[in-house]
């Protein structure tokens, strides 16, 4: 298996796949790549992609996890710079650009 940049490539699955779909996807490539399932030669491999296989389907099967991951896995998809760069711009367009030393301390 190629290295995937998502959960959702780990899968073989596309952003919009229902919670049957991932579970399905999950248990076909389980029976394919389980340690307990593979040569004696092939069991190390085998084990680094069931881990990573897993992680998508633990993650990609809670409403919660998968909420949070698609919302990261979008900003991190973003063309405009890079998150620092963002929030740095955020604060410079609210009128708080730095923060002093003397008005963070409580007098």
């Amino acid at each position: 298996m190629a290295t995937a940049s998502s959960f959702y490539e780990v899968l073989g699955l596309p952003v919009s796949a229902s919670g049957h779909e991932i579970k399905a996807a999950y248990r076909r490539l389980a029976r394919t790549c389980h340690p307990d399932v593979v040569s004696m030669n092939q069991k190390e491999m085998s084990a680094t992609e069931f881990i990573k296989i897993h992680a998508a389907y633990s993650t990609l099967s809670d409403p919660d996890k998968r909420a949070n991951y698609d919302r990261d896995l979008f900003r991190n998809s973003r063309p405009f710079g890079s998150s620092s760069m963002r929030s740095a711009t955020m604060a410079a367009a609210s009128g708080y650009a730095s923060r002093n030393w003397e008005t963070d301390q409580c007098w």
